[in-house]
């Protein structure tokens, strides 16, 4: 047992006594050395220090009760050395009744703590940052009880808010170093295509909190139930929102989030804070310091992407509760702002002026994050895990931000802003000269015509139909919708997201791929192992025939969605015939079964498979006399056939999509494909850069399937070549040793006018 335990009366005492002496007189030295030796009393402790971090990545003595004072501001530890700074590393408290004897020990003679056994710290956070530590000891092998844990965690929480707005923090003599004014290129993730420049707006301005102390317990809990419910209305106005209104994937997110908002968990978690003596803005923020810091300590996408939804809901709740609803709105916010954060909910986007808003950069996110999602519905730019962005950015600093290359430019030159805007300017020059052939077919200078298709796995993408002048959707990923929910969906919701999908084709083509699952794409209801190679591992078809009920129910739903409409379905990751005619298999039931019940079906059924598994290249002449049709996956193809994982840096550039073995792999593919005429379509990366499309029209692919955007550059390519001239060069290069015939093709292609 404890020897003292604060309890809720005693706890707001302490936190109104630390309030009072921050807002009375003296150096912050002299409140510094105050504050340690209230809380040692308080605490019933011998020894209570702060430390602070400092630049360098180290914890410097601040203040101390009990240690020696000669060691204030002289001991140092690095991040993660000794119990201290191990605390600061995991951002997690830590109570030791023997802390000698723990491994991470680390004597500092100066100090004099050899004496002291016990030990209790907790980090000091604000904003989802480490500010320093706050320690407690005791010269018994005392055990510290959860009430006292939380006690101190409550304090250190205080005590970051109230420092924070005093500077009390500052060392004498020097500051945190600044950023520095030079430019700075960073590396980051591509989550949205486009270019933009634009001025740095810092999300999330963070809300101020008056009060810290509650004065009456109960008048917070009411305030924080009105806020609560205030956040839910606003919620339900911006589902009602005619940009995003319609259906969606970006909707079934924010119906989604409106669901987290009602979390009792999380909302139970800031009542307790309030209980333990905090008003309703500084539990929430108590809550949201706790959550940031589980956030670091996790490393799966997909729970780091639901744990940013809370952080959205804290910002926005505190926003109700004080008032202060313009953090997005003002109209201080530039006609070229750019978003700048650490992590965004899929709501908080929507707060901003869509008008102002020209591209968004974070330090963390992924493809799959709600927010990247909504930012695709928008059109606007984005780049993720940008690296150590928020330490190195200011609001207001010009900043570029590259979704084709995934970079950002901090503070650029001049030299370089001017190249930017020329760059804008081309892009946008170069875009209306696609909308000029938009009409027009893909046809090449000797009649070679190219079908032109995109490749889609959002709803959103298919409103690119129309003005890309597409002729279809050559790949359709079924699995995003599948995995932004927290469960299964039904037969009945499959159906109907199907049937939005074929609506907004308006008659053209769509090709749905079944369900592509595994791997680096996890369903969060479904349990799965860690294979050490999982893009070759549990994935994909192996999943949907060892979970047959799975597929079966998302073909069910394909072929209901389809009543009296054509319907094409391919499989991915087959890697033998033997998995076709399986899957196929069940297909075929599936059909059987609604024939039975006089439920009308498609009008025509067509069942292919993805060609991205070399093996099943070997047997292609069995294959061919199955399939209705086949789509060669280069991007998975490629790696397999390599052996490269594409997601390796170190990798990159080592194998190249244009090296003769690769082209003539995909040479052979396509003279069988042609010689039993069975439709064949590229649908990777490849298929939408002009100098590889090039090479693949050569080859003998007429469907090339690309992200919407690649449509224009690629048929101007396309218009601008000889097919059959540059078939014949290439022909007689695949013999050759070279690891690329990347330059061979672009002299020949710059020789003879080709847009590439």
């Amino acid at each position: 047992m404890s020897q003292t335990s604060l309890g809720p009366g005693g706890a707001r005492r302490l936190l109104k006594r630390l309030r009072d002496l921050m807002a009375g007189g003296g150096s912050a030295q002299e409140r510094l050395n105050q504050t340690v030796r209230i809380i040692a009393g308080d605490m019933v402790a011998e020894v209570c220090s702060i430390y602070m971090a400092r630049p360098g990545d180290v914890l410097e003595l601040v203040a101390t009760e009990g240690l020696k004072q000669e060691a204030v501001h002289k001991t140092r530890l690095a991040i993660g050395e000794g119990l201290v700074g191990d605390i600061a590393a995991h951002a997690r408290p830590l109570a030791l009744a023997d802390a000698q004897a723990h491994p991470l020990f680390a004597y500092k003679p100066e100090t004099g703590e050899e004496s002291f056994h016990s030990l209790m710290g907790v980090p000091v956070l604000r904003g989802g940052r480490v500010l320093g530590v706050l320690v407690v000891q005791n010269r018994s092998f005392r055990e510290y009880d959860e009430e006292e844990v939380e006690a101190l965690q409550t304090i250190a929480m205080v005590l970051a808010e109230l420092a924070a707005s005093d500077s009390l923090f500052g060392p004498p003599g020097a500051a945190l170093e600044s950023v520095a004014l030079l430019p700075e290129r960073l590396e980051g993730l591509k989550l949205n295509e486009g270019l933009a420049m634009g001025r740095v707006v810092m999300h999330q301005p963070r809300v101020t909190i008056r009060q810290m102390v509650a004065e009456d317990p109960a008048r917070e809990r009411a305030r924080l139930e009105a806020a609560v419910e205030g956040m839910h209305s606003a919620i339900d106005d911006l589902l009602a929102r005619a940009d995003i209104g319609h259906a969606g994937e970006h909707r079934e997110i924010l119906e989604t989030y409106r669901m987290f908002a009602e979390d009792r968990g999380w909302l139970g978690r800031i009542g307790e804070a309030i209980n333990a003596g905090l008003t309703a803005e500084a539990a929430v923020q108590r809550v949201q310091d706790d959550t940031r810091a589980r956030m670091h300590q996790i490393t799966d996408p997909y729970l780091r992407e639901r744990l940013a939804d809370l952080e959205d809901l804290g910002n926005r709740l505190l926003r109700h509760l004080t008032g202060d609803r313009t953090a997005a709105q003002g109209g201080s916010l530039p006609e070229d702002a750019v978003l700048v954060a650490r992590s965004m909910g899929p709501a908080e986007l929507l707060d901003y002026d869509r008008s102002r808003l020209r591209a968004i950069a974070l330090e963390e996110g992924s493809p799959t994050a709600h927010v990247a999602i909504v930012a695709r519905a928008l059109g606007l730019p984005m780049v993720g895990r940008v690296k150590d962005l928020l330490s190195l950015v200011a609001p207001d600093e010009r900043i570029i931000v590259d979704g084709e290359s995934g970079v950002v430019v901090l503070r650029p030159s001049e030299e370089v802003r001017d190249a930017v805007s020329a760059a804008i300017a081309a892009r946008q020059a170069r875009q209306a000269q696609y909308a000029r052939i938009r009409d027009l077919p893909a046809l090449s200078r000797d009649g070679v015509e190219t079908t032109m298709l995109v490749n889609a796995g959002l709803l959103v993408d298919l409103d690119q139909l129309a003005p890309t002048g597409a002729a279809g959707v050559g790949l359709y990923r079924t699995e995003i919708p599948f995995m932004v929910r927290s469960s299964f969906p039904d037969v009945a919701a499959q159906a109907d997201f199907y049937r939005e999908v074929l609506a907004r084709a308006a008659g053209r083509p769509v090709v749905f791929r079944t369900l592509d699952v595994g791997g680096d794409k996890r369903l969060p209801y479904l349990e799965m192992a860690d294979d050490e190679n999982p893009a070759m591992g549990w994935r994909a078809i192996r999943i949907a025939l060892d979970r047959p009920m799975m597929l079966r129910q998302q073909l069910r739903a394909l072929l209901l969605a389809s009543s009296g409409r054509p319907l094409d379905i391919m499989f991915p990751m087959i890697a033998d015939v033997a998995e076709f005619d399986a899957a196929k298999d069940l297909l075929r039931r599936e059909r059987e079964r609604l024939e039975a019940r006089g439920i009308e079906g498609p009008s025509e059924l067509r069942a292919g498979t993805m060609l991205e598994v070399p093996s099943l290249a070997l047997q292609l002449p069995a294959l061919l006399g199955r399939v209705d049709f086949v789509s060669v996956g280069s991007n998975d193809l490629m790696q397999f056939l390599f052996a490269c994982d594409r997601g390796s840096t170190r990798l990159s550039g080592r194998y190249d999509v244009l090296s003769p073995a690769a082209l003539r792999f995909l040479a052979e593919v396509a003279r069988a494909a042609n010689a039993r005429g069975v439709p064949l379509t590229l649908c990777g990366e490849m298929a939408g850069r002009p100098l590889e499309a090039l090479a693949l029209a050569a080859l003998g692919f007429r469907r090339l399937s690309m992200a919407p955007s690649a449509i224009g550059p690629v048929k101007a390519m396309l218009r601008s070549a000889d097919i059959g001239a540059t078939g014949r060069y290439l022909g007689g290069l695949l013999d050759l040793p070279d690891r690329s015939l990347r330059g061979r093709l672009r002299a020949f292609a710059r020789d003879r006018g080709i847009a590439v």
